[in-house]
């Protein structure tokens, strides 16, 4: 006989936390005052499973692999995020904030899977069937195979999976879904855990795949894809500012792929378009003969971007210089001026400074440091670098220039785009084949580097 108990349990906002007990700080993610009470019942299930009920352990070698468990999403910037292809029985969290293109994005991966034979069950709890229709619309013809329902009750959801067995599932957003037995309002943490874990267990099961959309407020009030990244086996972001054309889908989970591969989007009147080079993206609009002006080069997963790095110094006219930086970790910038003061003895004290990494792109690879520091000494000493040259190397407190990781690729890649110098740490061209018409120059510390501005 089963029964039910009604109580209240408190959630962390941010890391999902479980507690019986308000507590002011969370022991999971060490924040403050993020837990919130939520009513939950609690259900009691006595029924006894037989024998044939209970799963029969498999031998790993009785495991068959083949090329259909991963399927192209006709987007190869996406496909390169997930590891190749979207796998049969994952759960997958595409997360941003509102107005980002999230919705845009799967919705052409949608009309790219129907094209290609599966059959797709899109779900809508924000939107209306003939408000998808509009942007459907926008992006293009659609086949047959694209299947849309709006409905926010997980258990007539459930039911509807089960029935009709689709190849893809999107949920759009976690957010909206709600489960019966749990009292608290939708979009709660107990309510989207709740509903993650139905998902999660349909996509096992029948073994389809199940995109899910997450919602990320500033604020933190919402629970976003936080709590549920431990959950799903992929968690991707989208990035970038909505009022400009550029997205960023940035993979900071893959159980099937490498970790933090980004993808590039420009954003157009029918829908996302890939960038291809995201390097020579990025270098559109650089400026020429302008000091303070530094072409870095980042390692993101497995692939080299070209960034531009600004910067800015001037005599401050107030008691407190300020120091501001976009693109990248203001407290890395911070350590950076002030190893420049201790070893170089530059007296920057008494200066304004800001660094940005054009493009809008977030950035904050070790690589980088050698890169803003020259563009830092560029700009105070107003002298110009050689739009033809690259930068990239670690700096240490000491002012040493380390090795980084994947240095052939990075050279490759400047070499591609036309660059002729490269200035890199010595400890990275000892063991590197020059085979690119480029020229090297390996430095020790940072005062071999400057001079050379």
């Amino acid at each position: 006989m089963a029964g039910k108990t009604k109580g209240s349990v408190f959630f962390c906002k941010e890391c999902g936390y479980e507690s019986s007990k308000w507590l002011g700080q969370c022991p999971g993610c060490r924040e403050w005052n993020t837990f919130v009470e939520e009513p939950v019942i609690k259900k009691y299930n006595n029924v006894v499973r037989t024998i044939a009920d209970i799963p029969t352990p498999t031998q790993l070698s009785d495991i068959s692999l083949d090329n259909e468990d991963r399927t192209k999403t006709g987007m190869e910037e996406l496909d390169r995020v997930l590891g190749g292809g979207i796998v049969k029985g994952s759960l997958i969290l595409v997360g941003g904030d509102p107005g980002i293109g999230k919705s845009t994005l799967l919705l052409q991966v949608c009309r790219n899977l129907s094209e290609y034979g599966k059959n797709i069950l899109y779900v809508s709890g924000e939107e209306s069937l003939k408000q998808i229709k509009i942007r459907a619309t926008r992006i293009g013809e659609f086949k047959d195979g694209l299947t849309l329902l709006c409905e926010t009750d997980l258990d007539i959801i459930e039911e509807i999976i089960k029935k009709f067995s689709p190849d893809v599932v999107v949920i759009d957003s976690i957010q909206t879904m709600f489960k019966n037995d749990i009292s608290s309002a939708p979009g709660s943490v107990s309510q989207v855990r709740e509903s993650t874990n139905v998902f999660m267990q349909l996509a096992k099961k029948l073994s389809i795949t199940i995109f899910i959309v997450g919602h990320v407020t500033k604020e933190g009030v919402v629970a976003g894809p936080r709590v549920l990244e431990h959950m799903v086996d992929t968690v991707l972001y989208f990035e970038g500012d909505r009022h400009a054309a550029y997205r960023i889908l940035r993979g900071v989970k893959n159980r099937f792929g490498s970790t933090n591969e980004i993808g590039v989007f420009e954003m157009h009147e029918n829908g996302l378009n890939e960038v291809k080079n995201p390097s020579e993206f990025m270098l559109n609009g650089k400026p020429e003969g302008a000091s303070g002006s530094v072409i870095a080069c980042s390692i993101e997963g497995t692939r080299p971007i070209l960034i531009e790095i600004q910067a800015l110094v001037c005599r401050t006219n107030f008691g407190i210089p300020r120091r501001t930086a976009a693109g990248t970790d203001f407290n890395r910038v911070n350590l950076l001026m002030a190893v420049l003061e201790k070893r170089i003895g530059i007296q920057i004290n008494d200066c304004d400074a800001y660094v940005n990494i054009a493009g809008g792109i977030k950035l904050n690879e070790p690589a980088l440091d050698l890169g803003i520091i020259m563009a830092i000494v560029s700009s105070y000493k107003n002298s110009v670098i050689d739009s033809k040259t690259i930068v990239f190397g670690e700096v240490g407190l000491s002012g040493e220039v380390r090795a980084v990781s994947m240095a052939e690729q990075r050279i490759a890649e400047a070499a591609k785009l036309g660059f002729g110098i490269c200035i890199l740490p010595q400890a990275s061209l000892d063991g590197i084949q020059n085979k690119h018409n480029i020229k090297l120059i390996g430095v020790k510390n940072i005062a071999e580097a400057i001079s050379l501005i």
